[in-house]
């Protein structure tokens, strides 16, 4: 009776701090499979662990553009902000993901929030030396700007 309970309730739609956690561990670690699994029990793709991360946020972080692409065609908020008002752009910045830092500001990303330490994500792009992110985000604003998309 209680895996059975335990099963009704992961399928109601609840969003419990195990699913949570399991649903950014799979994002981190690049397991679409179970993204899409545990979207489908109910969990919300949107989902925040207790510093604010979520899936897309872990996602960004370590350069997974297809659980990138996947969440934002579901239309997660790209300007998630986490404990420290970090948004997956700062940590896609941070760590030199390229093609998910396009991916983000082609998706409507703000470029120009500050995060805790008052820094942009080019900020942060710019204190890590990496200036390869620096051109990524100056690209992709022009070519969003060029588009008619908002960034801001």
């Amino acid at each position: 009776m209680g895996v059975e309970a335990n099963q009704t309730e992961q399928t109601s739609g609840e969003t419990t701090p195990e699913n949570v956690e399991a649903l950014l561990e799979a994002a981190r670690y690049d397991d679409l499979d179970d993204v899409i699994s545990l979207a489908s029990t109910g969990v919300s793709l949107d989902s925040k662990d207790s510093l604010g991360r979520t899936a897309l946020h872990m996602a960004s972080a370590n350069g997974h553009l297809d659980i990138v692409e996947h969440l934002i065609v579901r239309g997660v908020d790209i300007n998630a902000s986490n404990e420290e008002k970090n948004t997956p752009l700062h940590w896609a910045c941070l760590n030199g993901h390229i093609e998910v830092v396009k991916k983000l500001i082609l998706a409507g990303a703000n470029v120009s929030v500050l995060n805790s330490y008052e820094r942009t994500p080019m900020d942060e792009a710019v204190s890590r030396g990496k200036m390869d992110v620096v051109d990524a985000i100056n690209t992709a604003v022009a070519q969003v700007e060029l588009t008619g998309i908002n960034v801001s």
